[in-house]
């Protein structure tokens, strides 16, 4: 069941009262500081990845311009009990308004209101931009994909950006709304070819590497010391970006994700933007360099394990675009792409030669990945990566979508808990 147009626009009156921001002034006056200042100077724009208020506050400082939430950070902060009775409060509107809602969609706008008016505090308190992101069910549909991006875009278009999923139905909902002028964070990239297509097809504001997922799946499973795997893949992705941006191609710039210390900041400066958890820039800021210059075109060594290579797992679709790659992605763009599906582009590139970058997956397998966590298990996968039938960065991807999806779960679980007492009409 579809929320009516009266309801879209009762949410949207919900979230925003009281919300009476003057852009330009935060609640918190972040200082300036010197050691970030070299950084910035590297040509690389600073925010923090947290939704917890006390986190960012302690950490905020004049050369911070972001923050990003996700759903795994979003529902931390849901668990703690602190929207509760806005929960409550949201069941009861939307419930009045309309009623008979089917309660899979009554959760998914709650989810929303919630996600929603975080942003927005964070808003208020920072006078930042904010990522806020999708609900983890719509990642595979391109219709309720534009329609709720749009909606959170107007609830602040001022400082919202939208964060949508790698997906193929993403890639299409993602261009859909770009084309309307939204601002876009294209999230769960794992690879330069990720996201030379999202640069491409889509043109999102950003696109992101998830770079410390990378540097665990080569450690966890002791296929070298997994350093450098995701500084590797960053910075390949930087500059196959800046050449689509020097060649007028696109304007999409790129995100370092998933950092998981203060030396990967120093390692990877001068890429577009890092996001951060407040531990890594912790860390960053209780020992800086003495210097920071930018790492742009530095090729950092990977280290693997005695016996193991890169085609074991097929490690080198992280950073490589072979030629008929991009003759791939160049003839995609010919096609009339407004009338495309997300069956239609994975088709694409079976037909090319590269079915492992957009693999249908299946049920059964979407389970496996959902119950291995974030980081899938390579013996389940091995003979497929080392085959060259799958990507390990669309390996990467859905397991890292499903990990999203579990903590999505958890959250939306909290919310059906607290609507049992909440009258149905």
């Amino acid at each position: 069941m579809k929320p009516t147009p009266e309801l879209i626009d009762r949410i949207q009156s919900f979230v925003c009262r009281g919300f009476d921001h003057t852009f330009g002034t935060p609640d918190i006056e972040g200082k300036e500081d010197p050691e970030w200042r070299k950084v910035v100077e590297t040509g690389t724009r600073l925010w923090l990845d947290t939704g917890d208020m006390g986190e960012a506050e302690a950490l905020w400082v004049a050369e911070f311009s972001a923050l990003t939430t996700n759903n795994t950070l979003l529902n931390k902060e849901i668990q703690k009990g602190i929207y509760d009775k806005l929960v409550v409060e949201a069941a009861e509107m939307i419930r009045e308004v309309q009623p008979g809602l089917d309660e899979s969609t009554l959760i998914l706008e709650i989810a929303f209101i919630l996600n929603a008016y975080h942003g927005l505090r964070l808003v208020e308190k920072f006078d930042a931009n904010v990522s806020v992101e999708l609900h983890t069910d719509l990642a595979q549909d391109v219709e309720r994909s534009v329609a709720y991006g749009r909606r959170y875009f107007a609830i602040c278009p001022e400082r919202f950006i939208i964060k949508v999923p790698l997906t193929p139905a993403g890639y299409l909902s993602a261009r859909r709304l770009r084309a309307e002028g939204i601002p876009l964070n294209f999230t769960l990239g794992f690879s330069a070819r990720h996201n030379v297509v999202a640069a491409l097809l889509t043109k999102p504001t950003y696109v992101n590497v998830f770079m410390g997922r990378l540097n665990s799946f080569v450690a966890d499973h002791k296929l070298g010391s997994g350093d450098n795997v995701g500084e590797k893949t960053t910075l390949a992705t930087q500059r196959a970006l800046r050449a689509l941006r020097d060649e007028g191609r696109t304007e999409s710039m790129l995100i370092g994700a998933s950092i998981r210390s203060g030396d990967q900041i120093e390692d990877l400066a001068g890429i577009d933007v890092f996001t951060m958890p407040p531990k890594a820039a912790a860390e960053f800021r209780a020992n800086p360099p003495a210097q920071v210059s930018s790492r742009v075109e530095n090729d950092p060594e990977i280290s693997l394990a005695e016996g193991v290579n890169l085609d074991d797992f097929n490690g080198s679709t992280l950073w490589e675009i072979p030629d008929a790659f991009r003759a791939c992605v160049d003839a995609l763009l010919k096609l009339d792409i407004e009338t495309l599906t997300p069956e239609d582009l994975q088709q694409h590139f079976q037909a090319s030669g590269f079915g492992g970058f957009l693999p249908a997956w299946t049920a059964c397998e979407i389970e496996t990945i959902s119950r291995d966590g974030k980081i899938p298990k390579l013996d389940t996968w091995k003979a497929r990566l080392a085959s060259g039938e799958l990507g390990l960065d669309a390996l990467m991807n859905v397991s890292a979508l499903q990990s999203f999806a579990t903590d999505q779960a958890a959250l939306d679980d909290r919310v059906r808990s607290m609507l049992q007492g909440v009258p149905t009409a």
